[in-house]
């Protein structure tokens, strides 16, 4: 192809400028590639060779780096070729495109495979440059192995010394390695004896209490058998004085002579014993009421002498069962009242109960007491909570009132149904009648008992509205619907008894005064609110369990922020309930109730055993213990100082098409204690109710 009127239109490493063809000279596209590359070659050698500046170096090495990019894959050229109009390409790049088009990418020109040449001079190049930049970043050991792999002259002295050198420098290296190992093991080591004596003076501590508490346990049993012993002496005593009085002296008859003893004596107490087993018959019923109210508050016919064998045997084995969780609490009980006794001298240090117990012992034998007195749940009455015109019975809340005689009950039927407690456990029906019934508009999903005006209860229901009623007139006293979408919750406050407080899914947490229409605070939050509680002691502090997971505790008198943030759980916040001013009890979607010290804010114990995942199965929480529902239909009862269950209990299904008793698609939806006793009722998505107690 004659190219004399063509000129070349530049190319990729540094810049070339094309000379004029003489018109009368032609040229094949061989010469022309072959004067192109000469070009190429003088430029770049010329510019490698010239010493310049660093600046102006790195400036000239970022030109050919834009120059040495292929102009179709902008990729360092890799296996140069050259075009006869004078352009260079990776080989696979060019020839994937000559596939496709006849033309150069760069100027367009006619171009076929038979037009493209290697081009080994540019490819010497790269792989030059390619050199200097590893030897650049290479290091001196890999520089000496490339000098020698590429052929490098070396003596044998000189190899010798580098030997030499290398060894010398391989032993220190060995030394300083071995040194650092050695300074590792050594700190490694004193922090393990640091961690071990630290431990060991614990546990020699713990060994110190557990010796006094053995010889003030021990001491205060040698007391009590002295004081039984004493007891049984004058016992004995008074029982021969006795005896001694009753009999009256021997009379001696006037015509034999012989001793005769009065028959009056032995008449009157025939007439006394039979008097005492009549009155005793007498008094039977009443001391089988008795026993039956006793029964109620205190797990009745199992609330036997704790002194007696098989229930000392039962404990004992009780306390074995959950040893290491009685373990961990005595110690920690001991520890934090030994810490207590630092902080504020001897004078606590000293300090003894009437027992001779120090405090944290004290503390402890109350739980002891407390856990092992109960392991199971007894059923004392039950309610078919049945409704002939509504086939959904779950109750989503139930509770007691002020003086522990009537409890409330409300869910999905839109009714609120209140029972007299005494009627319920001393009255057994098959189906208990209500002595009030206050019908809804919605379905409902929490009730609250006013603790100072007995007759006033609050409502909240799946429209958001909360409900004031007065349960002697069983009409509404106010309605309050400022929420946007369902209200889980509502709590009426003990110390302030006109104000409430309720929470909904639109994320507002409002306070409301019976003496006003309308709310009097509003707390906006992130995400919806499940459960919102009073501090028992305070009208100004109140606990919001939420969705985001967390428990949110606020001072109501400055709610831009909350005063602690409690978190912990995984999931959803369901429940939050107060054991006492301090102890919030929480529970949560993810299967676990949490103990938290709101004075403190740190969290003090994790329960787990029972099952929930998605529904609303209940939480309450007396002084002592905490019960909640199970989506597996069983109640559990939880000491708030042991992780495990202290009792528990299955609701068995009456339901005709589940024979079997799968309780998979039943749950516990409500509990409720009777206040500081071991009382409780419960129900289950059934719609039964029970009223259970705590048993040995």
């Amino acid at each position: 192809m004659g190219g004399g009127e063509r000129t070349s239109m530049g190319a990729l490493v540094p810049t070339v400028k094309s000379e004029p063809v003489n018109a009368g000279e032609t040229s094949t596209p061989a010469a022309v590639a072959a004067a192109v590359v000469e070009e190429e070659t003088a430029a770049v050698m010329e510019a490698v060779q010239e010493e310049v500046p660093v600046e102006k170096k790195e400036e000239e090495e970022e030109e050919v780096d834009k120059d040495i990019l292929c102009p179709i894959c902008m990729q360092i050229i890799k296996d140069a070729f050259l075009t006869a109009c004078g352009h260079s390409f990776c080989y696979m790049c060019i020839v994937t495109h000559l596939q496709n088009k006849s033309d150069c990418p760069c100027c367009s020109h006619y171009l076929t495979t038979n037009h493209i040449y290697p081009n080994f001079l540019l490819n010497k190049l790269l792989m030059k440059r390619s050199a200097r930049q590893m030897a650049k970043s290479a290091t001196p050991v890999e520089q000496l192995r490339q000098a020698i792999q590429q052929g490098c002259e070396v003596s044998v002295k000189e190899l010798d010394s580098l030997l030499s050198l290398l060894m010398d420098k391989k032993r220190k290296m060995e030394q300083e390695e071995a040194e650092t190992n050695l300074q590792i093991l050594l700190e490694f080591l004193h922090c393990l004896r640091k961690q071990k004596v630290e431990e060991l003076n614990e546990i020699q501590n713990d060994l110190q209490y557990i010796k006094e508490d053995i010889t003030a346990v021990e001491k205060r049993r040698i007391e009590l058998y002295r004081t039984r012993g004493r007891y049984s002496a004058k016992m004995r005593t008074l029982v021969d004085d006795s005896s001694a009085m009753t009999v009256r002296p021997p009379l001696r008859d006037k015509g034999s002579g012989a001793i005769v003893y009065s028959s009056v004596n032995s008449q009157e107490q025939g007439r006394a014993g039979t008097s005492q087993t009549r009155n005793t018959d007498a008094r039977a019923p009443g001391n089988s009421q008795i026993v039956q109210r006793k029964d109620e508050n205190h797990g009745g016919s199992d609330s036997q002498d704790p002194n007696q064998p098989g229930k000392a045997i039962a404990r004992k084995k009780r306390v074995h069962a959950q040893f290491n969780e009685l373990q961990d609490c005595y110690l920690q009980k001991r520890r934090y009242w030994a810490r207590q006794s630092q902080k504020q001298g001897e004078r606590v240090a000293n300090l003894m109960n009437r027992e001779g117990y120090s405090a944290g012992l004290e503390d402890f034998q109350s739980v002891l007491s407390t856990f092992t007195r109960y392991s199971r749940l007894r059923v004392v009455a039950e309610i078919r909570h049945s409704d002939l015109f509504h086939s959904a019975n779950i109750v989503s809340s139930i509770e007691f009132d002020r003086d522990d005689e009537l409890f409330a009950t409300a869910g999905v039927s839109r009714r609120i149904k209140v029972f007299e407690f005494s009627s319920v456990v001393n009255e057994p029906a098959d189906v208990q009648c209500p002595v009030v019934e206050m019908s809804t508009r919605s379905k409902l999903s929490c009730l609250s008992w006013n603790k100072y005006i007995k007759n006033y209860l609050a409502s909240s229901d799946y429209e958001g509205i909360v409900t004031v009623w007065d349960v002697t007139t069983r009409q509404s006293v106010m309605e309050y619907e400022e929420h946007e979408k369902r209200a889980w919750s509502v709590d009426f406050c003990r110390t302030e008894p006109s104000m409430l407080v309720s929470g909904s899914d639109d994320c507002k947490v409002k306070v409301w005064c019976t003496k006003q229409e309308a709310s009097v605070l509003t707390i906006d939050m992130k995400a919806n609110i499940c459960s919102v509680k009073y501090n028992p002691g305070s009208s100004a502090h109140i606990a919001v369990g939420s969705a985001d997971h967390h428990i949110h505790y606020y001072d109501l008198r400055n709610i831009s922020q909350p005063l602690h943030i409690f978190s912990g759980h995984r999931k959803a916040v369901s429940y939050v309930k107060f054991l006492s001013n301090n102890e919030l009890a929480s529970a949560s979607t993810d299967s676990t109730l949490r103990l938290w010290d709101v004075k403190e804010n740190v969290p003090l114990r994790t329960f787990k055993g029972h099952t929930n995942e998605k529904n609303f199965v209940g939480l309450t929480v007396n002084s002592e213990y905490l019960a909640c529902g199970s989506e597996t239909n069983e109640l559990f009862v939880y000491h708030k100082a042991i992780s495990k269950p202290a009792a528990r209990h299955r609701f068995v299904s009456d339901d005709q098409n589940d024979p079997d008793g799968d309780m998979g698609s039943f749950f516990i939806s409500a509990v409720c204690w009777k206040l500081d006793s071991p009382t409780i009722v419960t129900a289950n998505s059934q719609g039964t109710i029970k009223a259970l107690v705590l048993a040995a």
